[in-house]
């Protein structure tokens, strides 16, 4: 036998697979229920395998090598079609609820309010939603589909917007007093926000030359920044959807605003979807557009 073809171990393949996913080794031994040191392990143990490096080891973290992300992309297919065909196999699809993931901010501020009409129109759906800034595996055993913020650009994924939203930095007006802005240098001395599980803030400062707040980053879920942000405890990096109001009755100031080619996407697996999933993405469209008027006054910009 052609040693190339001797297959390694199955847990090696899926702990670099979940390490892919996560990319972080840390992560993926939480999902895995091993030590971090176990998935580093596995990987190791695949690159002696295949004797090619899968992962470049920067001061960072580890980084997918182009060996690395096409061993992942065909691992992610084989075992999404694993999953489904056992699934089918047991005959669990029809019976299991439909799970939903997306961020605590879009939970809190789009979703529930809106989530009667689900229920209402399909009380036949059992739903299960989780609110998690950490971005969830979608497909077979998993999350169905997930309501991300981005460009839409999850590779191996379909994604259709459904909210447009552009990311906009606020504060309170106690908070900026009379200083001139003209740019983020002129705030960084601040108390800085951004949500759990994002470094969208540190990012952006990290881009002017800033290697961190002055006053430090406070890092929580988006609901509770926006009460924080409102009482001038800081400056917040969040979405315009959830300070909309906030912006128009003068509570908070825009000072910086992103392009308008973000928002939040309704994600999928590619392929065939449950009758349950189906009813959802009809049930959000429809709620994307039924409310125009307010559509145009929290998505105008600055």
């Amino acid at each position: 036998m052609i040693p190339w073809l001797t297959l390694p171990s199955l847990s090696a393949l899926r702990a670099f697979s979940v390490f892919a996913e996560t990319g972080s080794v840390t992560a993926a031994g939480r999902r895995l229920n091993v030590s971090h040191a176990a998935v580093s392990q596995q990987i190791r143990a695949l690159e002696a395998h295949f004797s090619v490096p899968l992962v470049d080891r920067t001061p960072r973290g580890l980084v997918l090598t182009g060996e690395g992300r096409r061993l992942a992309a065909a691992l992610d297919a084989g075992f999404g079609e694993i999953a489904r065909a056992i699934e089918e196999l047991g005959g669990q699809t029809a019976g299991r609820p439909l799970m939903v993931t997306t961020t605590p901010s879009f939970a809190a501020g789009w979703l529930m309010p809106r989530l009667a009409d689900f229920r209402t129109r399909h009380p036949d759906i059992d739903l299960v939603i989780d609110a998690s800034s950490e971005a969830r595996r979608i497909g077979p055993g998993d999350a169905d589909l997930a309501i991300r913020y981005g460009r839409g650009e999850w590779p191996g994924l379909d994604a259709e917007l459904l909210v447009p939203s552009p990311i906009v930095v606020v504060a309170a007006p106690a908070l900026i007093g009379d200083r001139r802005i003209e740019s983020v240098a002129d705030v960084a001395d601040l108390p800085w926000m951004q949500e759990l599980g994002t470094n969208e803030a540190t990012e952006l400062l990290e881009r002017f030359g800033i290697a961190r707040a002055t006053a430090g980053m406070t890092s929580l879920p988006g609901n509770l920044m926006a009460d924080a942000a409102r009482d001038g405890q800081g400056v917040a990096f969040t979405a315009r959807a959830f300070v909309a109001a906030d912006i128009a009755a003068g509570r908070l100031i825009p000072l910086f605003e992103s392009g308008d080619n973000d928002g939040y996407f309704l994600v999928t697996r590619p392929g065939p979807q449950r009758p349950s999933v189906r009813a959802f993405i009809a049930w959000a469209r429809r709620q994307a557009r039924t409310r125009p008027d307010e559509a145009r006054q929290n998505f105008a910009p600055t």
